[in-house]
């Protein structure tokens, strides 16, 4: 984050105290116009990842440009395990926005998988922000050249409650792996990987997140180590058979992502979008979609992924529909296809 930067990050556990401090300050939610509670700040909280991936950082720069730049409104990042945990906040209005995954995001839509018995979750699209990428991590040398190379291995497939181990299950599951009995799975975000993959405690991992990632990029910086991606994207048929065609898709990783890679990889694809409950008044996701467009340059400067964002993609790839708000902007914009 550039030198000068402060940001009020809190630990997991703060999002009820955020919130909470958050109604009593406002006196009427989360969700209320900051300019009918007399002049008092409003808080949101914004929930992104653990501190090891992209949204955590991203994240930040979000809740920075909020702060800064809607009279009124104090943003906070937050640090969750992730996607699906983080929609269960905005469920459960614990979170104002959110990073989701659009896999867990349409799980959480239709009320299924990870959401069964949590129930449905009322979110809507502030805008699509950039690919996840299913990086599948070991070191050369591992003798891990596909995802069927696993089996008996001992490999993280990412913290529990995030969209990884969602996506990591699948992927499993189309190699033709059971995540329960054919690999000896840890449980484990970016961070605690990239340290339990140089103890070598775990032989590779999974993780879902934009390019480069920095706890990935510390592995692949490490003397005496050389990183390698392996390649997933051959589980694409099986995805689309079982999820649909519009969730993966397939992207290129570039050699040059990350030192020491001899070859690109090719894995499978999957949106992020930044959500809000359906509940968030409308000129406020206004005022926000506006405010992360006009100060691109910003969030850009935190992050390179943020650089990805533009107005004809983030309108494309959500599998919820999207929030008046934003519609609202975008069609002012002339962005908007109308097709969510």
């Amino acid at each position: 984050m550039p030198e000068g930067t402060t940001l009020s990050l809190r630990r997991p556990g703060a999002l009820g105290l955020t919130i909470a401090l958050a109604l009593v300050t406002v006196g009427a939610g989360a969700a209320c116009n900051p300019q009918d509670v007399g002049g008092l700040t409003q808080r949101l909280s914004v929930a992104t990842g653990g501190t090891g991936g992209v949204y955590y950082p991203y994240g930040g720069g979000v809740a920075k440009v909020i702060s800064d730049h809607l009279d009124g409104v104090e943003a906070t990042a937050e640090v969750t395990a992730g996607t699906v945990d983080n929609l269960k906040f905005v469920a459960n209005r614990g979170a104002d926005l959110a990073f989701a995954l659009a896999d867990s995001l349409d799980d959480a839509a239709a009320g299924r998988g990870a959401f069964a018995d949590f129930g449905t979750v009322p979110a809507r699209a502030i805008a699509v922000l950039y690919d996840n990428l299913n990086q599948l991590v070991t070191l050369e040398g591992t003798g891990i050249e596909t995802v069927a190379d696993l089996r008996d291995r001992v490999v993280s497939t990412g913290s529990p409650g995030s969209g990884t181990e969602i996506t990591a299950f699948r992927i499993l599951e189309a190699s033709g792996l059971d995540p329960d009995t054919d690999i000896r799975k840890q449980s484990l975000g970016a961070a605690p990987s990239v340290d339990a993959i140089k103890d070598a405690k775990i032989d590779a991992f999974f993780w879902s997140g934009g390019i480069p990632t920095g706890s990935v990029l510390d592995l692949a910086s490490t003397p005496g180590r050389t990183v390698k991606l392996v390649p997933n994207s051959d589980t694409l048929p099986f995805l689309h058979q079982q999820y649909g065609d519009t969730v993966y898709h397939a992207v290129t990783i570039p050699h040059i992502t990350y030192p020491g890679m001899s070859n690109d990889a090719e894995v499978i694809g999957v949106a992020n979008v930044l959500v809000a409950h359906e509940e968030m008044p409308e000129e406020l996701a206004y005022r926000i979609t506006q405010a992360l467009f006009e100060h691109r340059d910003e969030l850009a400067a935190v992050h390179a992924e943020a650089a990805k964002l533009r107005l004809e993609t983030a309108v494309v790839g959500s599998t919820v529909p999207f929030h008046p708000g934003a519609i609202r902007y975008y069609t002012e914009q002339g962005a908007w296809t109308g097709s969510n």
